[in-house]
């Protein structure tokens, strides 16, 4: 097991760019996943990491122990404590860190029955949250504007608790190509000329409650930005805009929440 302990070795130097910058992950092509539940979470999904990052206290952790029995020949570095916190963002580092490689998906919108299209959603916990939510209700896909956080950031991994590796996330998106290309669909089993999927869009000033929209055909739902909500030109290519009924004294509901409740419904209309 090799062993860094200076701020000037090259591997390091890459680590720590990864580490902060989006952009960085993109051109590489790879991102760090900080903690034993994430790395367990991906292998359980079948991905293999690249290399295994420790610091002093994972070599007597049983359960990091037993995840290095699952990994096979990948390379492992230990790295100095302080080097070692510099790429994890918790106060208390779990000790691993694993460097994998971003998952290639072609944007195929009609392989979608369950859908999220998120617009500008910049906070990284709430879109981790969101990506948590759609993996629990068995979203088939997530498609995010060029607006929204970077999916692959350690904050918005740490949030999302693995939900990554169950979807299909598509980042970069043209939310308008996508919603034309999402409403084209057939509904699973009737012709083209029959049924269309819907395309439900959440919105504060819309009269059509959740609870009274059919859920049960191909849905996808469009979430806005924290603050702005959802752009004109996406609003008007919803086949209806939807509310949460919010019977208490409170002016709205935050977007991960939000989207959980959409979601969920559909879980429950859907069984």
């Amino acid at each position: 097991m090799k062993l860094i302990q200076s701020r000037d070795n090259p591997f390091f130097k890459e680590l720590l760019k990864l580490a902060g910058s989006a952009r960085q992950r993109g051109k590489e092509n790879l991102t760090l996943l900080d903690g034993a539940h994430l790395l367990m979470a991906y292998l359980d999904s079948g991905g293999q990491p690249q290399h295994i990052l420790l610091n002093a206290a994972a070599l007597r952790d049983e359960e990091i122990a037993a995840l290095l029995k699952r990994i096979g020949d990948v390379p492992v570095t230990q790295l100095d404590d302080k080097l070692f916190a510099e790429l994890s963002e918790l106060k208390t580092p779990t000790g691993i860190l694993a460097l994998i490689a971003l998952p290639q998906q072609d944007a195929a919108v009609a392989q979608s029955r369950f859908a999220l299209l998120l617009e500008d959603i910049q906070d990284p916990g709430n879109l981790g949250s969101i990506l948590r939510s759609a993996a629990a209700a068995g979203c088939d896909a997530v498609f995010l504007s060029g607006g929204c956080a970077d999916a692959w950031s350690p904050k918005v991994l740490r949030a999302a608790m693995g939900g990554h590796f169950v979807l299909r996330i598509y980042e970069q998106q043209d939310l308008p190509d996508v919603a034309r290309s999402f409403c084209e669909q057939p509904l699973r089993g009737l012709p083209a000329n029959q049924s269309a999927a819907a395309l439900l869009a959440t919105s504060l000033e819309a009269t059509h409650s959740l609870y009274d929209c059919d859920l049960r055909g191909n849905v996808a739902f469009l979430i806005g930005n924290e603050g702005a909500g959802l752009s004109a030109d996406l609003l008007d290519m919803a086949t209806r805009q939807i509310t949460i009924p919010m019977p208490g004294r409170i002016e709205s509901l935050n977007v991960a929440a939000a989207t959980a409740i959409c979601l969920f419904e559909a879980v429950r209309q859907r069984q």
